[in-house]
């Protein structure tokens, strides 16, 4: 513990952290002060993440230390909020006291939703604290999250990590979060506000703590600080960077999909000429409809259109089921949830949307060819070790991620739609990923990527498209692709 109280609220030193072929954390110092709103920035894979999940518990660091001042707890809300939705403001925050059991009495309940009134007008204008969340705005969401972090505090020195926190927000709800959190730090917090999105940083941030490759390659006050320099940090690449990698697609062919006026959740308007043979990034930052796009034209979330057409045939009514039968098909960001059955073994998964092509009439599954198409696409994808017979959950969250591509790339789909493909994998398995998706773009397959690593889209793709405020605010190709124009367009950035 830090025993003298004009020290720091929290202090890392030399934090040590590694996985397979990788550094998560390489021997990191921190400070983290009362009173203080500290961005931690970077570059997707730079360490953020690891630190919050190490100073959460999660995580064993592999060397050095962290400690807090006497009395100073650490705090997180993170993307989600880890809010029950069904439930309101002061249910919610009841669940973290022993007035949890808000049904027993009326007077019970009465002293839970005064309690919840006196936490969130500290943060703004009060609402009612008795609907449900689902009701309430994100912004309104946000406060109860961080009224519920602050709820039991004896005094204010305490720390409390944002992670994120505007990434469903819209831009006239993101000032009353911000007046939240500069109340709390005006009493004593010190603030960790994570951050992709830089307008935020400049705004709200007293100093900024940039993370590259596990390391901290810079610790000054914002008033310190260029523009050139926080998009260094955040694309992790300089001012003056090349783009692609000199590895394009093959020439684009014929059309796989024309879309105009696409629209649904954050996207207003989408249009869309795809080519087979061409990977296409999207670009943006959270909430900008980058995120949603994929899902979009899969029909796997609910959207409308002007036009719509895979190849020449127009497609009023999108489903998964519509789309998969004219050859669009889908890899999800959230593998675990949505793209994998965890209990099934690999050769399983692999084969499960191709049944019929191992499926004999009047027999069941011939399971000998099902074994032989595994152990192809194992070859073929990397995956190793080359189990086909071991349940998915149990290969490494990059071989399971070639192995859901593989199922998607198997029967030469017209579209492939990526969401964040290489999220959390190693080095070499985004490596192999990459192949296999210049392999597939090479037989014709058109590639959609939507991911929020500017390297990886300057890399991969032939075009890409960067989204704002629901709809495409620029498109990148040739000399103009690379990640510092990606995410100064991104921002808005000049």
């Amino acid at each position: 513990m830090l025993e003298d109280r004009t020290q720091p609220l929290l202090r890392v030193s030399a934090l040590l952290k590694t996985f397979p072929g990788l550094t998560a954390l390489d021997h990191l110092d921190l400070e983290v002060r009362s009173g203080e709103i500290l961005a931690l920035v970077g570059h997707n894979g730079s360490g953020k993440s690891t630190l919050m999940k190490i100073l959460a518990g999660v995580y064993t660091a592999d060397g050095g230390a962290f400690e807090t001042a006497p009395g100073t707890e650490l705090h997180f809300i993170h993307q989600d909020l880890a809010l029950i939705e069904q439930l309101s403001a002061a249910e919610n925050l009841a669940l973290r006291s022993d007035e949890g059991a808000a049904g027993l009495s009326p007077y019970r309940e009465r002293r839970i939703r005064e309690h919840a009134r006196e936490l969130i007008t500290r943060f703004g204008p009060e609402f009612d604290v008795t609907c449900p969340l689902h009701q309430l705005s994100p912004a309104q969401r946000a406060v109860v999250a961080i009224s519920r972090a602050m709820d039991g505090w004896t005094h204010s020195r305490n720390v409390l990590f944002l992670d994120e926190p505007t990434e469903s927000l819209h831009r006239s709800e993101v000032e009353v979060l911000f007046q939240a959190v500069r109340r709390l730090a005006a009493e004593g917090a010190g603030i960790v506000f994570v951050s992709h999105r830089l307008d935020e940083v400049w705004s709200l941030a007293d100093r900024v703590v940039g993370l590259r490759d596990g390391q901290k390659v810079i610790d000054q006050p914002v008033v310190e600080m260029l523009e050139t320099q926080l998009i260094e940090i955040v694309t992790g690449a300089p001012h003056e960077d090349a783009g692609a990698d000199g590895t394009p697609a093959s020439a684009a062919g014929d059309r796989a999909l024309h879309v105009r006026g696409l629209s649904g959740g954050s996207v207003t308007n989408f249009d869309l000429d795809l080519h087979a043979g061409e990977i296409v990034g999207i670009a943006g930052t959270l909430g900008s409809g980058r995120e949603a796009v994929p899902a979009l034209l899969y029909g796997s979330m609910e959207a409308d259109a002007e036009v719509f057409e895979a190849g020449e045939t127009p497609l009023r009514r999108r489903t998964p089921a519509t789309s998969l039968r004219h050859g669009i098909t889908f890899v999800p960001a959230d593998r675990g949830r949505l793209a994998v059955v965890r209990d099934f073994t690999a050769r399983e998964n692999l084969t499960l949307p191709h049944l019929a092509a191992t499926t004999r009439a009047f027999a069941p599954i011939d399971s000998r060819a099902e074994r032989a198409e595994a152990a192809g696409a194992f070859a073929e994808y990397e995956v190793r070790p080359a189990r086909t017979e071991q349940r998915i959950a149990l290969f490494s969250g990059g071989n399971q991620q070639k192995i859901v591509i593989a199922r998607s790339m198997h029967r030469r789909p017209r579209v492939l739609l990526l969401d964040e493909p290489t999220q959390g994998v190693d080095v070499g398995a985004k490596s192999a990923i990459y192949t296999a998706v210049r392999r597939g773009a090479a037989a014709g397959t058109a590639v959609i990527v939507s991911s929020s690593d500017a390297k990886e889209l300057a890399t991969l793709c032939d075009r890409v498209l960067v989204m704002r405020d629901g709809e495409v605010g620029a498109e990148l190709t040739g000399s103009q692709l690379t990640e510092r124009a990606i995410v100064a367009e991104a921002y808005g950035l000049p």
